[in-house]
């Protein structure tokens, strides 16, 4: 009550308030009298209760009573809404309820300098936090509003803690025959960095098994671009290694932002791959002989760096989005076989509000049904702030009709519905009627009373990963953000997987993404029909695949010991990524082929963004330098506006330099989400 009096807010303030309140009831009860103060009969009530009530009776009574009045709003139905009601699913809720107690026990204890004694209160109030489950939320809520990367790094590090390590362990002990194995991989020659990249290595064999290996998969862990090694994803790592049997997975351990600010760790992971493709995969021990068949994956935020690596590789070539090759004698990094991105960060400008085009994309014909719950979330938002009810279509009724009709500004809505216990009439038409949208909010502003994912941690995670020295542009860098590719690199994206909960306030990423990529794919398949290059039959949308849970939100791969639905959906994107490996007949006139060890640049070399390959260097296995991501200066101008990723092959300065761009990051005024997404682009089936 003293700062509010006060009225400054201020830990120290209460800090003095609970301490002056024990030592004065500790010095009455020490001196006073032991019946209380002689006020309102009180010390004849104490007298009369002592005679007949036990010590055990009257200590019951008493938390009995405080527990009535701290609940007395519940008893007599006067407590606010539940936020949460229904949100998730139980299982998913229990898993949120063991992780936020875990939380605000760790952050309870961080500041203990000890560490064996930090590490064991860490668990002694996480214990106290699951039963009082209402006083974690209230401490995790503190936190996040005012969260640093130290929070951060706590949080989402915890689980390699000991004590939670080993019971993790003894939950789900692992069967696998070989553990994570740490490797190092060089950069290649062109590279403006010298550091070797750290990578842990899952396999299910030898070194000489792995020498014969043709496939591999490529992991990039998430972690908010701020915390979390491999090691924290080794209950997943290491089942994928059992279902995907004789195949490495090499997990990348880039470096972590604040301290290696955009873009150093997607160059890393570009490197990585540019080593593995330009090494034959040597650099991890495979035998170099043939160029391995390579799957990306990632989570959060490393789906932002294997969409982001994969739009580093189409950038880097000269092809245009029919196939053709625009500059004679060049071919580009060999394209991964496919993605797998598990609820993926792809557009770090925090917008509030959707735009036509975006809501366009999640209504595509052939996504509706995947997408339906998501278009109706966003329907709820303004049911539940004003009262009215409007009925929703059925499925049957989405294949057939289009978007829902905007809402009259007399409250009515047209074509159907009620307000305040009056029935619209109700229109019909045999004709679909085109795409339009009442205003809807974005994922992330829906969303932001989810447990796992804020929208104050987002905001955190987007500034440290940005840092102090770079100004980007959200609406056109799309190595920062993919979802803002152009349209020719969409449409040559791999084949790509998407797996999401329907809760996570980054579902409007992948849903957005998804569809952008598809649509990019089928203007190229109707301009190549038009040309009689294709049948009527094709469908260009098959190499999208978005799987969306109910009932979820955000981090569920790694709760498999408290959500155990998290098993199958691990199982799951191992059969996707064993579906992407797949054997089939290999193409020697694909644009993607490795030339050969020791071809010279006549014969086509990679081609990257700084400079082509020479013969010498493609025979040079270990001194081979990738290509880094270049950032436009300040002052200087790309070809599609300021802050642009380059599409030429300009020298590329390191992290710290700036971005051009009028987005003013500190005041945080995003610029709202992207515009003109379709480019103008017409769905032929609406």
């Amino acid at each position: 009550m003293i700062d509010h009096v006060l009225g400054r807010p201020s830990r120290r303030f209460r800090k003095v308030q609970v301490i002056s309140v024990i030592l004065f009831w500790s010095m009455y009860l020490l001196q006073g009298n032991p019946h209380g103060p002689p006020v309102l009969f009180i010390r004849k009530i104490s007298r009369f209760f002592t005679k007949r009530l036990t010590s055990f009776q009257t200590v019951t009574l008493t938390l009995l009573y405080l527990y009535l009045a701290r609940n007395f709003a519940k008893i007599f139905n006067l407590e606010s809404p539940e936020p949460l009601a229904n949100l998730y699913s139980r299982s998913y809720f229990r898993a949120t309820w063991v992780m936020t107690a875990l939380d605000a026990g760790f952050w309870t204890a961080m500041r203990i300098k000890t560490g064996w004694l930090r590490d064991l209160c860490s668990v002694a109030f996480s214990l106290y936090y699951l039963v009082a489950a209402e006083r974690a939320d209230e401490k995790v809520r503190r936190v996040r509003a005012t969260i640093t990367v130290d929070h951060l790094r706590v949080s989402w590090n915890k689980s390699q803690t000991p004590y939670l390590k080993a019971l993790t362990t003894l939950v789900n002990p692992a069967s696998n025959r070989f553990g994570p194995r740490h490797i190092r991989i060089s950069r290649p020659k062109e590279s403006i960095y010298t550091t070797p990249v750290d990578a842990w290595l899952y396999f299910e064999g030898t070194r000489e098994e792995l020498k014969h290996c043709t496939k591999m998969i490529l992991n990039f862990p998430g972690g908010g671009f701020v915390a979390m090694s491999p090691r924290h994803y080794d209950e997943m790592l290491l089942a994928w290694a059992r279902k995907c049997s004789g195949i490495p997975i090499v997990a990348v351990d880039y470096k972590r932002a604040p301290e290696f600010p955009y873009p150093y760790a997607l160059n890393e992971c570009y490197d990585v791959y540019h080593s593995i493709a330009h090494t034959r995969g040597k650099c991890v021990g495979l035998s170099g002989e043939t160029l391995p068949r390579i799957a990306l994956s990632g989570d959060s935020a490393g789906g932002n760096y294997a969409a982001g690596v994969t739009l580093m590789i189409l950038n880097s070539t000269s092809t245009s989005s029919t196939g053709h090759l625009m500059e004679e004698g060049w071919r580009g990094l060999p394209l991964p076989d496919g993605l797998v991105l598990v609820y993926p960060s792809l557009d770090l400008n925090i917008g509030s509000w959707m735009n036509d085009d975006q809501m366009k994309l999640i209504r595509q014909r052939d996504m509706r049904r995947t997408n339906r719950n998501i278009v109706k979330r966003k329907s709820e938002d303004f049911e539940q702030a004003s009262g009215i009810v409007r009925p929703h279509k059925s499925d049957e009724d989405d294949d057939e009709g289009s978007d829902s009709e905007p809402m009259a500004m007399n409250g009515s809505f047209k074509g159907g519905g009620s307000v305040a216990g009056k029935t619209a009439p109700t229109t019909t038409s045999s004709k679909p009627r085109p795409l339009s949208t009442r205003l809807a909010m974005t994922s992330r502003l829906s969303y932001f009373n989810d447990r796992l994912l804020t929208p104050e941690m987002m905001r955190a995670m987007v500034i440290l990963y940005i840092g102090p020295h770079n100004r980007p542009d959200f609406t056109t860098d799309f190595f920062l953000s993919p979802i803002v590719a152009p349209e020719d690199l969409l449409a040559r994206f791999p084949k790509t997987y998407f797996l999401t909960g329907e809760r996570d306030p980054l579902v409007d990423d992948t849903v957005i993404f998804a569809g952008r990529i598809r649509q990019a794919k089928k203007a190229v398949w109707k301009h190549r029909r038009d040309l009689g290059l294709e049948s009527g039959k094709s469908r260009p949308g098959e190499g999208v695949e978005v799987s969306l849970i109910p009932g979820i939100s955000h981090g569920f791969l790694q709760m498999s010991a408290l959500y155990p639905e998290a098993r199958r959906e691990i199982n799951k994107c191992a059969r996707w990524l064993n579906e992407i490996l797949a054997d089939r007949p290999y193409d020697d006139s694909s644009d993607d082929e490795l030339p050969s060890a020791g071809a010279g640049t006549s014969g086509g070399g990679w081609r990257n963004h700084e400079r082509s390959f020479t013969g010498e260097s493609m025979t040079s296995n270990d001194e081979d330098k990738p290509l880094e991501m270049s950032i436009i200066n300040g002052n200087a101008r790309g070809s599609r506006g300021r802050g642009v990723p380059s599409r030429r092959r300009g020298r590329r300065m390191g992290s710290n330099a700036s971005l051009g761009s009028e987005v003013d990051l500190v005041g945080r005024r995003m610029q709202g989400l992207v515009g003109g997404l379709t480019a103008g682009l017409e769905d032929e089936d609406d």
